[in-house]
């Protein structure tokens, strides 16, 4: 399969995985001029990108549209939309820039007016794995080094999307504080795939608080990578409650989730006490992402797609 490129940063994981599966690029950046040769099966651009460069996406899209080729939009930032402005986003709908409206939350899948795909975040394996441990000897309780960690973005003075992350983790630090419960925080920033796959095995609890798409009390919908790449390294993922987790894991057998930060705290309380339960759970979130969640199974459902709209079935 041939594939028009048209992102203004590449997505990674899934490019990997879209190349593994044999597909071939184009590369188009938003904003240019409209490529002379065009040999492509489908396009992938990037929603908030088109929705900031409407007029060259629109150039590209009639002339996709006269060799009935289709549009796909991946839009990873749902429901914030990487602060696109709601015209231009309403204008992507008015203009019919997309065939297919891709991401990992549905919540917003209706401004856009075209077939709804949902695409999660997965676990990009490359990078996120056992390594040299093995589910068994994650069973030993004396192979943790923390309690309870949360490895993510924390700084909140350059990224204020995650201002509220945290705050909330301040809170929850003091809250288990008092029962004697140490809550270890490590910015992501700088820290090598390696080394934080060490930590998630070393952490008895693994925390997903916030995410870069939520939109101020319009929290996201879909699941953060971290979600998918905890349970890929074996660790046991205690996450804010998403409303699409429901539509991965099994909740309570693959999936744990808090809602409030008293629960929040009293769930930690409760898996540290049920260790052996808490990695049954872990063991079956990891089996069900390396078999359903990786983005090797992402790349597979979006060329699925892009052949349905090619057989006239979309």
């Amino acid at each position: 399969m041939r594939l028009l490129i048209g992102t203004r940063k590449p997505f990674a994981p899934l490019e990997e995985a879209l190349a593994e599966a044999g597909c071939e690029f184009q590369r188009w950046r938003p904003g240019a001029s409209t490529p002379r040769e065009l040999r492509v099966d489908a396009a992938l651009v990037d929603v908030c990108d088109a929705a900031r460069q409407l007029w060259s996406t629109w150039r590209l899209r009639r002339h996709l549209n006269a060799a009935r080729v289709p549009v796909v939009g991946l839009d990873r930032d749902a429901p914030w939309h990487k602060g696109v402005r709601d015209y231009r986003l309403g204008s992507v709908r008015a203009l019919r820039l997309l065939d297919v409206y891709a991401s990992h939350s549905l919540q917003d899948a209706e401004r856009f007016g075209t077939e709804a795909l949902y695409l999660p975040n997965a676990a990009w394996t490359r990078h996120y794995h056992l390594g040299g441990r093995t589910l068994e000897s994650l069973r030993d309780p004396a192979a943790y080094r923390y309690a309870v960690s949360f490895i993510g973005n924390l700084n909140a003075e350059r990224y204020r999307e995650h201002a509220e992350r945290v705050r909330y983790l301040a809170a929850l630090r003091e809250r288990l504080g008092q029962s004697g419960v140490v809550l270890h925080l490590f910015d992501s920033e700088g820290l090598a795939p390696a080394a934080q796959v060490a930590l998630i095995q070393a952490s008895r609890i693994n925390l997903n608080i916030g995410a870069a798409a939520d939109h101020g009390a319009a929290r996201s919908w879909g699941l953060p990578e971290r979600c998918y790449g905890i349970p890929a390294c074996g660790g046991f993922l205690l996450s804010d409650a998403r409303r699409h987790a429901a539509d991965d894991f099994v909740p309570g057998a693959e999936w744990a989730d808090f809602q409030t930060l008293d629960d929040c705290a009293a769930k930690i309380l409760h898996h540290l006490a049920h260790f052996d339960a808490s990695r049954a759970v872990a063991e079956a979130a990891h089996a069900r992402v390396m078999r359903e969640h990786t983005y090797a199974n992402r790349a597979k459902t979006l060329m699925e797609a892009i052949a349905r709209r090619a057989a006239g079935h979309g």
